[in-house]
């Protein structure tokens, strides 16, 4: 399907849109106590989008539409796994939304209501506006025609679009200490972030993955409010939400690769300046042994009579000590 470009005005809270379409085309912008006798027209549906609505707007919808009372209690009260319900007529349907806020993955719910002539979308925390997906399908009404159950998809898709560029951001920071990792350990404070990431990562996985059970739901023959002909459209839902899944998994891969490879630079350092250590070690034990030995003040040490001892032990030790360096940076030591 065509990509919807987001466009993100200021939000408010409250009631977003309340509209009534017939053939896709808007036909009026309705008060909530009137949705009600739009959605029972025959070909009309009712698009309203709330935005962190307070108890008072929910029950105004609910009376409206005759919505369940634990659908309008998890809609009041987010925090709820992505999941699908059926209520008599009219379908529950929760999904997680992402954005990247500050270097972290933030995650806000949207709880859809869809019965026959009306679908409801109600927002909690950070997302991006549906008032993109509005404004794409409202230039295609040959699409929008189709009711309630293509919005529906619209704005699951666009839900999971989303994702993506919240990974691309990730994948980009993902690069960048992949870059370092191989020149230098990591340091504390960007192991931490690693961790951040890959929790995050998991976060998204968890939000997005129950959305394949309930795009699977959707394609089922037991809900009337889903048309057959609608079925291929949340199976390309499903396809993307596989993608995003692969997309993250390898980003975890990736750091965890990261990760590992900081600890084996780190360990290579370190051996690198062990052996660095015990090379300086052996050469300077040459001369403390020599010191050693001929500090022990005995009367009987010929070589300290001798006219050039003095001149020859100091060529000795030099001696040595240059080729146990030589040595020693031969094999790379030093």
């Amino acid at each position: 399907m065509e990509q919807v470009r987001n466009l993100t005005p200021a939000p408010t809270s409250g009631i977003i849109a309340s509209s009534v379409y017939l053939s896709g085309k808007r036909v009026a912008d309705i008060a909530i106590e009137q949705a009600g006798e739009w959605a029972a027209k025959p070909g009309h549906v009712v698009w309203i989008g709330l935005l962190e609505p307070d108890r008072n707007l929910l029950l105004r919808v609910q009376a409206q539409f005759h919505l369940h009372d634990l659908a309008i209690e998890d809609a009041e009260h987010p925090h709820a796994r992505p999941k699908i319900e059926q209520y008599g007529d009219a379908l529950f349907i929760v999904a997680r939304t992402a954005q990247l806020i500050d270097g972290r993955v933030t995650f806000g719910e949207t709880h859809l209501f869809v019965g026959t002539g009306y679908i409801v979308s109600v927002r909690h925390g950070p997302s991006t506006s549906y008032a993109a997906v509005r404004q794409h399908w409202e230039s295609c009404p040959h699409s929008l025609a189709k009711g309630e159950d293509f919005v529906l998809y619209a704005i699951l898709d666009f839900i999971v679009d989303n994702y993506m560029p919240v990974l691309e951001q990730i994948e980009d920071e993902v690069e960048a200490i992949e870059d370092k990792v191989l020149l230098k350990p990591m340091t504390g404070s960007e192991i931490e972030r690693l961790y951040m990431l890959r929790r995050d990562l998991l976060r998204l996985r968890n939000a997005a993955l129950p959305l394949v059970e309930v795009c699977r739901r959707l394609t089922s023959a037991d809900l009337p409010q889903i048309h057959a002909a609608m079925h291929p459209l949340f199976r390309d839902v499903t396809d993307h939400i596989r993608t995003v899944q692969e997309k993250i998994d390898s980003l975890r891969e990736v750091l965890a690769f990261a990760f590992e490879a900081s600890l084996l630079v780190g360990q290579s350092q370190e051996t690198a300046i062990s052996k660095k250590l015990a090379s300086w070690a052996a050469i300077l034990a040459v001369p403390t042994a020599f010191a050693g030995i001929y500090g022990m003040n005995f009367s009987d040490m010929p070589e300290l009579k001798m006219e050039y001892g003095y001149p020859v032990i100091l060529l000795v030790m030099a001696s040595i000590c240059s080729f146990l360096y030589w040595r020693f940076k031969k094999n790379g030591w030093l």
